[in-house]
């Protein structure tokens, strides 16, 4: 499992002088890269293969309150992959200086030719060292129908009706 711990700083409490939406979305980011820059994900390696991470979605549940003062640790494990690697999905926890879950997420996504702009696989080498990454007990081979397991899709409307 790899793990960050943060100190949370001033900018990440929100009015209520907890930690804020936006600071969980920010530190599971940062993780996110951390783990993948230190494995062969950094930019000069994306930019060679010309591609980039998109996020499908962010599933967070918050089970406690966390405030400032205390370091946290987020912690990133493999919760899914495609053979191919083009779809990827990540459980982040949130622990507090005792161990306590504090807050949890599922996160979905894939990557995309930068060129093409359109979905692509990984490169094989860039596969297994995603794969490398601790996995958790419910790991899964993902497939496509998996990035549509919630049933969402678009709902356009006219722009006048909404003012454009």
């Amino acid at each position: 499992m790899y793990t960050k711990e943060f100190e949370i700083r001033w900018s990440d409490i929100d009015a209520n002088r907890h930690l804020a939406n936006t600071a969980y979305v920010n530190f599971m980011s940062h993780t996110r890269m951390a783990f993948l820059m230190e494995n062969g994900f950094g930019q000069k390696d994306l930019a060679r293969e010309n591609i980039g991470p998109v996020v499908f979605y962010e599933h967070i549940y918050y089970f406690k309150e966390v405030f400032a003062g205390k370091p946290i640790k987020v912690t990133l494990q493999l919760k899914g992959l495609a053979e191919d690697g083009m779809y990827f999905e990540f459980l982040h926890n949130f622990y507090d200086e005792n161990g306590q879950n504090f807050a949890s997420c599922e996160m979905m996504g894939a990557w995309i030719d930068l060129k093409e702009r359109k979905l692509t696989k990984l490169p094989k080498a860039l596969r297994d060292n995603l794969d490398s990454l601790g996995h958790t007990d419910d790991f899964k081979i993902l497939t496509k129908e998996d990035t549509r397991k919630f049933g969402k899709r678009p709902q356009h409307v006219e722009p006048e009706k909404i003012g454009l």
